[in-house]
């Protein structure tokens, strides 16, 4: 059965959700997860290094900058056309192996909500675990 767990973001950035989403599974098979949103993204990522994180925002700023001209659609804001590129970039969703109740992420890896909107959000993820098959 699925589960929803609710996050809050303080604005653009990278919110480390590993834990969230490990307290949520058990046995082994596979994590599909699912973000409910279409200004935001669901990233695996390195979870040591913040510069990482801080390089890619600056690289998704020059591919999808806030407030271009070119853009049509600004209804919630010069943010909200290239937030919805930027999740169309990232992607909104992830398959993740669980074993024993556990990610089974590398060393380097975190999961993480990358909020593309300059305000605040709170934003739901789908969790849903298939079971490994017998």
């Amino acid at each position: 059965m699925p589960r929803i767990i609710e996050l809050s973001t303080p604005g653009r950035g990278f919110t480390n959700i590993t834990r969230e989403v490990d307290r949520e599974l058990s046995g082994s098979g596979l994590c599909h997860l699912f973000l409910q949103h279409t200004s935001a993204s669901l990233i695996l990522c390195e979870n040591a290094s913040p510069d990482v994180r801080i390089d890619l925002e600056t690289l998704i700023q020059r591919i999808a900058p806030d407030g271009d001209p070119a853009y049509r659609h600004d209804d919630e804001g010069p943010d909200d056309m290239a937030a919805h590129f930027r999740t169309l970039v990232a992607g909104h969703e992830l398959t993740i192996p669980v074993q024993n109740g556990r990610l089974l992420l590398g060393t380097w890896q975190g999961i993480f909500l990358w909020e593309h909107r300059a305000q605040p959000h709170r934003r739901r993820v789908v969790i849903t675990q298939v079971p490994e098959s017998a």
